[in-house]
Order: structure tokens, then sequence, then C-alpha cells
């Protein structure tokens, strides 16, 4: 209780939606309760023989309070001073308090159980216990690594599938932020994975995280190579990569230096029995443009049937500027001269601080809500691009989903450090593909897989630890010290874009610097990159592993006298808000489809930032098991499986599965252009954020609602949204959209290198003509030859972009 100053304060008045009610804030280790009595129950109304109702309360866990603010009441106003709390659940509140002392103290003691506590072992998670029947619920147990496996047809005693279960990692000092089994091709030694792990940034080579069982096509997933400015390469990783695109053929073929690509024909898809062979109806225009695109650049002739020609694909789901940003300190995307046994698509899914800026400026629209009852500013929603971002997730998602089960191809998926996008696509992706993931146990164990155990630093993007930087007292602000709005995001950097080259070098001198003391931040993550021909440091990683090996006591204690770090605010963003958002769009329309109803994803959003569980404390699954969550705390899925019947869906239609029959397919994929907002979690009616048809917003259709309209302001905005998130196709041979410059002025192959709009031949009957009218539909580039060079013509928007990405 040394934190707290005050622990009770009688006669609050608490302002919510423009409503005011007058109740008693206490104030405890954990929580933030305000309690009242309803108006309608007070002595006046009161019968002689009515029972009394209980008071009301409002429980505020500290984590979840994103903002507060202390107004001090001024000597020529007669308002009360003031205390306004933004919650990470969308929750605005504002405590009036009569004595200002009383003030100050409530907000100190806040400020101090929210971003003083210094450790996570401080959290409520480790002291919370629950109440019968939640108690009685093993909610860790619910995930076993070696049982996912077995579902999808992979054991250690079954390898028929081209698959095996490896044991490098079972200590964490291979990869420290990846699962301790990894799923890799039989053909594939633990050898073999050691060199190609040290050209993936953080050994995070590329591992199965799903294989489909019908087609055995596979999901795998990675980090950026370290190709660098010298083009590094990695013969071990081509040769891992080429293993995975061929665990579905009956005889692996062949790394090969030819510039011949190799044939993508599978034995599964030949058979005339596929129900897949037939061109599934109703595919929206930009979806199968997509597969067009992807198609066409393989180099195959002849009409494309679904399922007859695999077209194995790498996803880089950055921007094509931020891969050319990330080569220049050493990082980069793969040169596909040594890939030529697959495509690459680059999508446009913009970093961790755009997404975190734009749901900045959507809290901007609904700041209000503590005071006022007044709807949200719509136009400022648009400003947003909220739903832009979520509908182009949700297009790079279809898009996997289409090349695994339509096209019968495997997919490896990658952004950065292959934590934040990729685990996003991936997840959306299986979500589409099985519907196991579409039942609430099925949901809860691709989390446990595709986020928790794949290592998405929950820690980092959700900083459960607070900051002070989230505290102010207006006074304060009116003095010039302006804390309240040092909020982070790439949007309003102090740095102009004129000098992002020379950001760029800045970075890469902190990235070669030993020490790292640069204080820029140029990748979306925390700590040091390891150089392409420096493997992991096998003393840190024996000190990291130093707590495992020790009793629970001694790590408790070792734990509890080691601070961690503050919560870095560039660092946090909504990618795991984003997930369950997409996820929502696809519940919303496919109501039948899905087990659990929306609820279950609000609460969900809820509990990632209340840290009442330790399910999503810490960054990844080596960190889980130095701290022993699993044995000190409770596991969130005993809240949600204590209470199933308040989360489940009744119109689920019980997930029989039927490809023959419309509506019971195995592949649900979004639909275009019925992105919306998902008002409840914003605290919001649904009218008041989605009034109607004419006004939802997405990627796709933003300009021509708006035109129709007549608003020519948000037509002028939406002109440089793209339709479809693809923004470019590569090969070994040809590229077609916004490719960064991976090859020499003239490619090897006769290509031309270093060209964001390449102009393409094909010398196979117009191919190139064929590519450019598919980027053009697309609205890839300008989709001709004609096009501007990204580079030469518009130096000022390459640098605008290189230059957040650095930061």
């Amino acid at each position: 209780m040394e934190r707290t100053r005050i622990a009770r304060v009688d006669d609050v008045k608490l302002v919510r939606r423009g409503e005011q009610v007058e109740g008693t804030l206490h104030l405890t280790p954990h929580h933030l309760i305000f309690c009242h009595t309803p108006p309608s129950v007070e002595k006046e109304h009161a019968t002689p023989g009515s029972q009394r109702t209980k008071p009301r309360e409002l429980w505020i866990t500290y984590p979840i309070i994103q903002t507060c603010t202390l107004r001090l009441a001024h000597p020529t106003s007669h308002l009360p001073s003031s205390i306004r709390l933004r919650c990470r659940d969308f929750t605005f509140v504002c405590f009036c308090l009569s004595n200002e002392k009383q003030a100050r103290d409530v907000y100190d003691s806040i400020k101090a159980w929210t971003c003083k506590l210094g450790r996570v072992e401080k959290l409520y998670a480790f002291t919370y216990q629950p109440q019968f029947p939640e108690k009685e619920i093993k909610g860790w147990d619910l995930y076993n690594a070696k049982k996912e496996w077995e579902r999808l047809g992979i054991s250690e005693k079954a390898s028929d599938k081209g698959w095996r279960i490896s044991k490098v990692n079972t200590d964490y000092r291979f990869s420290p932020t990846y699962p301790a089994l990894l799923a890799v091709p039989s053909a594939i030694s633990d050898n073999t994975l050691n060199y190609a792990g040290r050209y993936r940034s953080r050994t995070r080579l590329p591992v199965l995280t799903y294989l489909h069982p019908v087609n055995n096509c596979s999901i795998t997933r990675s980090s950026q190579p370290l190709v660098g400015v010298r083009g590094n390469r990695s013969i071990q990783d081509e040769k891992l990569l080429l293993a995975i695109f061929s665990t579905s053929h009956s005889t692996p073929p062949r790394l090969s230096s030819s510039s011949r690509p190799l044939s993508r024909q599978s034995p599964e898809s030949s058979s005339s029995n596929s129900p897949t062979r037939d061109i599934p109806p109703d595919l929206p225009d930009p979806e199968t443009l997509e597969d067009q695109m992807i198609s066409r650049t393989s180099g195959e002739e002849g009409p494309k049937v679904y399922g007859a020609q695999q077209h194995n694909l790498i996803v880089d789901a950055r921007p094509t500027v931020n891969a050319l940003a990330m080569q220049a300190v050493g990082l980069g995307s793969e040169n596909m001269d040594h890939y030529r046994f697959a495509t690459k698509a680059y999508l446009g899914i913009d970093n961790i601080h755009v997404m975190r800026d734009s749901l900045n400026k959507v809290i901007d629209a609904l700041k209000d809500s503590d005071i006022t009852s007044i709807p949200p500013n719509r136009e400022a929603l648009a400003k947003s691009g909220w739903l832009k971002h979520i509908a182009n997730v949700l297009d790079g998602a279809s898009l996997i989903a289409r090349q695994v089960a339509l096209q019968h191809s495997h997919v490896l998926i990658h952004c950065s450090d292959g934590w934040d996008r990729t685990s996003q696509l991936s997840a959306l992706s299986q979500l589409c593909l099985d519907p196991y993931y579409r039942t609430l146990e099925g949901f809860i164990v691709l989390i446990e897989k595709d986020w928790l155990s794949f290592g998405h630093m929950f820690n980092h993007r959700s900083g459960f630890l607070s900051s002070e930087k989230w505290f102010s007292v207006e006074n304060e602000r009116l003095g010039g010290n302006d804390n309240h709005n040092q909020r982070t995001s790439l949007g309003t950097s102090s740095s102009s874009a004129g000098h992002a080259i020379e950001n760029a070098f800045l970075s890469a001198k902190g990235f070669f610097n030993k020490d790292n003391n640069s204080r820029e931040s140029f990748v979306e993550s925390d700590g040091e990159l390891q150089p392409y021909d420096q493997s992991p440091s096998p003393n840190l990683s024996k000190k990291s592993l130093q707590t495992s090996k020790t009793s629970s006591k001694d790590s408790t204690t070792t734990s509890e006298k080691t601070p961690h770090p503050p919560t870095k605010v560039k660092e946090t963003s909504p990618i795991f808000h984003q997930f369950l958002d997409a996820t929502y769009q696809l519940q919303h329309q496919h109501p039948h489809r899905f087990e659990f109803n929306e609820r279950f994803l609000r609460r969900l959003l809820y509990h990632l930032y209340s840290c009442q569980y330790g399910t999503f404390l810490y960054n990844n699954e080596r960190e889980r098991v130095e701290n022993h969550v699993r044995e000190r705390t409770r596991s969130v899925w005993d809240y949600f499986l204590s209470r199933r019947e308040m989360f489940i869906n009744p119109e689920w239609d019980g997930g029989n599965v039927d490809d023959k029959v419309r509506g019971r397919e195995r592949l649900v994929l979004p639909r275009d252009g019925e992105c919306r907002w998902w008002s409840e979690v914003f605290g919001r009616a649904d009218a008041e954020m989605n009034p109607a048809p004419t006004a939802t917003i997405t990627a796709g259709n933003q300009l021509g609602s708006h035109a129709r309209n007549g608003d020519s302001r948000a037509a002028e905005r939406a002109q440089d949204v793209p339709s479809s998130v693809l923004t470019g196709v590569e090969t070994a041979d040809q590229a077609m959209g916004a490719v960064p410059p991976m090859k020499s002025t003239t490619g090897p192959h006769g290509g031309v290198g270093g060209n964001a709009n390449v102009k393409i031949d094909g010398g196979k009957g117009g191919m190139g003509a064929q590519l450019a009218a598919g980027m053009k539909g697309l609205g890839i580039g300008n989709g001709g030859a004609k096009g501007p060079d990204l580079r030469a013509k518009s130096p000022g928007r390459l640098e605008k972009k290189m230059e957040m990405e650095m930061q």
C-alpha cells in the first residue's frame, strides 16, 4: 500500500457519455473501483415493501489505463478538479473531485500503481485467485504443440507428408523467440537448419505453421533475410525453401541454377476427382485479378484451372519501399535470382508506427466520450485510415488462403522480424482455410500457436507497464511542458522527408556499432540485430537460460530483483487488436460459420490489457517458461471456458463442411467492400459509426462511394488508396509493380533491375501486355511499361516512406 496516498474518496462525481452520478472512489493495489447507487432507487422512489438495490460498481484495472490527465481547478473557474481516464478498451471516464489535494493524491496513486511497478511480476495476474467454477478449469492444458501437429497429420512416427518435428530449439538457444518444437521438411537436417538460421533476422528461419489437410500444401513463416547492399545469399536457406515448396511433390526436385523455372504441377491437383478444379463462382474482381497476376508471372501458358497449377509464393507483407529501406541496413527481401522455383508478392501493409497513429486518430474522434454524448466525428474516422488497414490485412489473408486452397500452392510469409504482420496474415489465412479454427477451442489454439508460441511481442506492443508519458497535469501543459501530446506516431515526426537517406545511414551506423548506443530505431523491434556472418552468441544464450535451469523459487527471486525496462511508447501498436477486428469482419460477413460470438472477441481484447491472467504476459514462449507463468498465474482461457455459454454464437451451423453445398464450403473468404466499424468495441451504437451502407469505407470502394455522394475532399483523400493490397509481383525473370532493386542494372536473365516499374516483354505471346493489363486492373503502379520510375520521378515520396521505416 506504499503507493496509495489515498484509499477512499467520497462524494466523487463520475461523468460518462454526458451523464453524471455521484458515489465513492476506492483505490486498491490492482483496481480503481467506483461505487454508486442508481438514481432510480433513491429513498424518495422506494416503497415500504421494496428491497434495497445493491450499489453498482465500475472496476478499472490499472494496466488498462492508456492516458490519465489531472485538471486542477482554476481560481477564476467554478469547475472542480477532475481526472480524465482513457482506457485501452475504449472506456472514457471523468472523475470530478471538489478537493484539490484529494485530486492530486488520487492522480499520484493511479500513476504509481500504473507505471511505477517496475516488474511484470507485480501485475495483477500473479496474485489473482479465481472462484468456482473458473478455479476448476485447466486452460493451460488446452494447447499442446505435438497434439496440434498430429491433428495436421505430422508426428515423429509419421513422415509420409514430408514433414518432421525438429527439437533443435528445445532449449531456446537456437532461436530464442521461436517455439521449442519446429515443424520442418523431412529432407532437411538440423545441421542445415543451423546454417540456414544465420541468414534470417533473429534466426527466425522458415518453419511450418499450417498444413492443408486436403492438398498437403503449407503455410510457413519466417523473418526477413539478411541480404544487405552486398546481396548476400545462403545456399542452406534456398535449399530449405525448395524443400518446403516440394513437400507436396512425389519426387522433390533438385536445387538448380538453370534459368528455366521448375515444374509447378502437383500430383494432387492432376486428379480429375478433385472438388476444387472448377473455378469458384462469384470471386470478387480484385481477387480474380490478383490470382491472374501471380499465375501469369509464373510463366505458365494456356488456360488456368484452379488446382491444376502450383504457383508457390513468397509473401513479403511490407510495402516495397520498406523492404528497400531495410536492405540499406543489412536486411531486405529475397533476391529471386536464387529462388527461381517461386514467385514473390509484395503487400502494402504498413508498419507498427502507421497502425498506432491510425488508432490514435480514431481515438481523437471519440476522445470526448467522457463528458459529452455527441456522436463521433465521421470525417475524422474516415481520415484515420483504420478501415483501410483492416481491409488490407484481410485482402492479404484472402490472397494467401486462395493460393493454398484453390491454387494448391505453398506460401511463405514474412515481414521484418516475422512477429507482427506475419502473425496477422498467418492466423487470418488459417481462419479462412480451416473450420476447426472457427470453433471456440480452435480459435484459442490458433492464438496460442501463431501469436504466443511464435513470439508476438505482447509486452512491447501492449505496454503492460505503462509509461509516464501517458500521464499529465493540465497546468503543466499550460506552462509549456506538454507531456499529454507526446504520443508517438510516425506521421508527426519532426524530421523532414529530405533527410531520409541521411537517417538511413545513421541507422546503419547504429546497426554496425557493436555497442549500438544509437537512439534511432530503424526496425519495428527491440534489441540488436545479428550480422549475417555471426551466429547467436552462446554466452548470451547460456545466460538467458540460467533461470529455466534453476528451481522455481530461485527463478522467482531472481526475476523479482531484476526490473523490467519501462514501456517504449514507439514500440506499442494495436497489432493484436487489428487481428481481432479482422476476425470480427469475417464473423459479421459469415455469421453462421463461427462458433464464438462478437462478445468473445471484445472480452478477449479487454483481457489482453487487464493483466488479470498470465497468458499474454512477456514476449515469447521462452520468457514465459523462464518466468514460470504457467505455474504462477491463471490462463485467460479459464475465464472464457468457465463462462462458455456467454460466448457461443446461437447461429453457428455446427461446423459441417461440404464443398458441394454453397454456404458450407471449407474455405471462407472476406467479401470485398464490406469492411465496417466494430462499433461495440469502441463503446458506440452501430448507427453512430455505421449509419448507412454507403458510409462503409474499404480500401476498394472508398473513392467511389464518396465521389457519388459529392464529397470532393473525401474523394481526394481516397485517390491514393489502392484497390488491392498487392503492390508488386516478382520472379527471377520478370517483375511488375513497385519492386525494389534487388538486382544489377542489367539483370542476368535479360531483365532490368533497379526500376520500380519495369518493362516486361516476356517473349511469350505478349505476356508483358497481359501483366500490364492485370496490374492496371489491380491499381498497381501504372500497369504499363511507361509508368514512372519510383526513384527517379517521385524521390520525395520514396524518401518520406524510407524515413518512416527507419524510425
